[in-house]
């Protein structure tokens, strides 16, 4: 600082950046291994539920005409929340500016701005608890203690993401009230989440970089398309906590909940057998890789 009481470019004062998940802690464990894949789109449906980010994903996500890309950059945006270290907060701050520009009228015709607490705020909150229910499932029943310990790591991404903590409850026992409200006041079934578990969607087909995939999914994409929808809206009404499903008017029925056990049972013992290379996705095989050269 200098003498008029500015801070000069050279002083070591400055905004410090918000820290990631800790490594070890209970999303490093989680949000990077494959069983994670299949609680994303009941989060997202979620999201979507929302009047305001409906509207904005309506008018200018690319989820329609490019779903494999816009997945794929999601996902590894993700993935650098909880494992890019240093790179975290400057992923958050590009999301940020995404989302700079997105505003309108949202379903119930009120104005919005993607980057207001009131719809980005539910953004970041609807994956607590998805991964909290549907880790029932897939992974194994969470202790009090270890949902604390998740929802305190869930605020860290939230402070990437540029969220205040003023805009987030601050503990699991706010969280709850904050969150059946929005369900009961905000959560509707919006033209987009509607979309997203409908079994009759016009999927783009994929193209993958090897000529022969291409040439391969050309050939089956009609069948291949038909049982790919059934199996995302399967996964996506069953991982989706009941009272959610209930604020959006999705149907659930006891035969599906059996078949999601058995199908759930087989995913959780069998994907740690797995080689950590099959295992992981490759942002977390790196981090967890780095972390161990890093003990050495």
């Amino acid at each position: 600082m200098n003498h008029t009481g500015h801070i000069s470019p050279e002083s070591p004062i400055r905004r410090l950046d918000p820290e990631p998940p800790p490594p070890g802690g209970v999303l490093w464990s989680t949000a990077g291994d494959i069983r994670s894949l299949l609680t994303l789109p009941a989060a997202f449906t979620m999201q979507v539920a929302h009047p305001a980010v409906g509207a904005g994903v309506d008018r200018y996500s690319v989820f329609r005409t490019d779903p494999w890309g816009r997945g794929e950059r999601s996902l590894r945006s993700v993935m650098l929340w909880v494992y890019g270290g240093e790179e975290a907060a400057a992923e958050g701050r590009r999301v940020r500016r995404l989302h700079k520009e997105i505003q309108g009228t949202d379903t119930r015709g009120r104005r919005y701005h993607s980057l207001d607490p009131a719809c980005y705020a539910w953004v970041h909150a609807t994956g607590f608890p998805v991964a909290q229910y549907a880790g029932r499932y897939l992974f194994r029943r969470t202790t009090p203690a270890q949902d604390r310990q998740m929802y305190r790591e869930w605020l860290q991404v939230g402070r990437i993401l540029g969220l205040r903590d003023r805009d987030m409850p601050q503990t699991v026992e706010e969280f709850w009230p904050y969150y059946h409200r929005m369900l009961a006041e905000e959560i509707e079934p919006t033209k987009v989440a509607r979309e997203l578990v409908a079994t009759d969607a016009d999927l783009p087909r994929p193209e993958p970089a090897s000529r022969t995939l291409r040439l391969l999914l050309r050939l089956t994409w009609p069948l291949l398309c038909s049982g790919y929808l059934r199996f995302r809206a399967f996964v996506t009404v069953g991982y989706m906590p009941p009272e959610a499903r209930a604020a959006i008017g999705l149907e659930w029925t006891p035969a599906q909940e059996r078949r999601l056990r058995r199908f759930s049972t087989a995913v959780r013992l069998l994907v740690p057998l797995l080689p950590e290379r099959l295992r992981y996705l490759p942002q977390a095989r790196a981090a967890r890789a780095r972390r161990r050269a890093g003990a050495r």
